[in-house]
């Protein structure tokens, strides 16, 4: 079926360097019907070529040895512009009838999917859906209609709500797809490969032999010029709601009976129905928070801030599986370096046959699934040393990625706008998801603010967070895991 994908938000920079690089590379492999158009939309006056040029220049850039003129040249055929104001309804009553003559439609007539991509302000987002209904674009009866929106969805679960009911006065569930990108990374798909096509991992993955996991998304970078934008956000709302909590349902998740995107996001939702609520103490002595030693000397960000750049917590997840299993996440700015992990770290044996005295005893299996950057999976198991008695050492087997598949790793957005043009929403985000996911994060977001927030710690760029995170998790009796890079390629 032929398909048209509108980007409201065509001068942004998600458009220029992230969906328009996607869509190119599925168009070189051959993924995209070849009837498929691509529209953009925003207010500048300006040409069809005019925005051709403008793609491709950034496309080559960002797709390096992947492009070559010719493809592009091929695929900017399918591309086009529209001026337009959405928040004006001629705008959209133009654009529908631009459509219909860019789809072949006679008389308004004709069948196609139509994919409209939100790319632009949150604050906007209510509005153009709106605009949608009022222009009767919305409507399935000539095909699919679905609208992709971005993070963030809300700020907190009241206005997750409420952005929810304006979504459904127009579009139906099943027609909307709330993106996070980290759901389209190969890794992070594999780990439902990982857990649920290999008999030798699901049968340890519960609380007999798991002691707790460890999820990590470390960025090295800071603010930079988002400083006015992250100061209102914090790490909280910017990392934890969707991307920390994301990777904990994939690892937490019961099997569903087949894999259909439903079914997926039912299991999914119940692990958020199952976290155990922070009340009282709680706040104070499951949670940590820092700030990185020059944030307040960011642009845009007020000399007096308060903001967490850093945080760590410990969940519950109360359910038959997970029963006494913390899971401990963090995530932070001005970290050691750029790293996405989820560690499963695995019970001591129950009897030791062997010592090891230089290390304090033997060290617990572990599981280290590394979803970013050196994507892969390692395993850590106890061997004996060569020619050195009964001398136990930790080491791993290793799979990259990189090693055993040649070729780059696609980039996120070329899997999700695939499955969202053919109607999979597997990999997005369902509304009572988001809003269960808020329903966490806003008791810790107040509490922060009461007597009853944990210290504002502060810590030096450059290495794993506030020197108050690692006495945390040892009073715990655990220690984190802070290696980076895990695997090498």
């Amino acid at each position: 079926m032929a398909g048209t994908i509108v980007i409201f938000g065509a001068s942004g920079d998600l458009t220029r360097r992230k969906l328009i690089p996607a869509l190119f590379q599925l168009h070189r492999k051959g993924r995209l019907p070849e009837s498929t158009r691509i529209v953009g939309v925003s207010r500048t006056a300006i040409s069809d070529d005019q925005w051709r040029n403008q793609l491709g220049d950034a496309s080559g850039e960002l797709v390096k040895e992947a492009f070559t003129c010719s493809e592009w040249n091929d695929f900017a055929q399918w591309i086009h512009y529209r001026s337009g104001d959405v928040t004006n309804p001629e705008s959209f009553r133009k654009l529908s009838a631009e459509l219909d003559v860019l789809e072949g439609k006679r008389d308004g007539i004709g069948e196609g999917t139509r994919l409209y991509y939100l790319a632009m302000m949150p604050k906007l987002y209510g509005p153009t859906v709106q605009q949608l209904g009022d222009a009767g674009m919305a409507a399935q009866d000539q095909g699919p209609r679905r609208v992709i929106i971005e993070k963030p969805f809300g700020v907190n679960r009241s206005s997750a709500a409420r952005l929810n009911d304006e979504l459904h006065k127009v579009f139906q569930e099943q027609q909307v797809y709330r993106i996070d990108h980290y759901l389209g990374k190969e890794t992070v798909q594999n780990l439902l490969v990982l857990r649920f096509a290999n008999s030798i991992f699901e049968p340890v993955w519960n609380r007999n032999y798991v002691d707790h996991v460890q999820i990590t998304v470390a960025e090295d970078v800071t603010v930079g010029s988002r400083g006015g934008y992250y100061d209102a956000a914090g790490v909280l709302r910017d990392m934890f709601q969707n991307h920390l909590f994301q990777l904990m349902m994939i690892t937490a998740m019961e099997a569903p009976p087949k894999h259909q995107s439903e079914l997926v996001r039912d299991e999914k939702v119940k692990v958020l129905q199952a976290v155990r609520p922070l009340e009282g103490a709680d706040f104070a002595s499951d949670t940590v928070r820092g700030q990185y030693d020059s944030y307040r000397q960011e642009q845009g960000v007020p000399s007096e801030s308060k903001t967490s750049t850093f945080a760590a917590m410990k969940l519950h997840i109360d359910n038959w599986r997970w029963d006494g299993v913390p899971f401990f996440l963090r995530s932070g700015k001005a970290m050691s370096c750029r790293t996405t992990q989820i560690v499963i770290q695995f019970r001591r044996p129950p009897h030791t046959l062997f010592k090891n005295e230089s290390a304090g005893g033997l060290d617990a299996n572990r599981l280290v699934i590394q979803i970013q950057p050196a994507e892969g999976i390692q395993l850590h198991f106890q061997t004996k040393v060569p020619d050195a008695g009964m001398q136990l050492c930790l080491t791993d087997l290793n799979f990259s990625f990189a090693d055993e598949f040649s070729g780059s790793m696609p980039d996120a957005y070329q899997r999700l706008l695939l499955d969202a043009l053919h109607g999979d929403s597997s990999l997005f985000a369902r509304s009572d998801e988001v809003e269960l996911a808020w329903g966490i994060i806003d008791p810790i977001v107040e509490a922060w603010r009461s007597p009853a927030a944990p210290r504002l710690e502060t810590y030096e760029a450059g290495g794993w967070g506030p020197v108050g995170c690692a006495e945390w998790m040892n009073r715990q009796g655990r220690q984190w895991f802070d290696v980076c890079p895990v695997l090498h390629r």
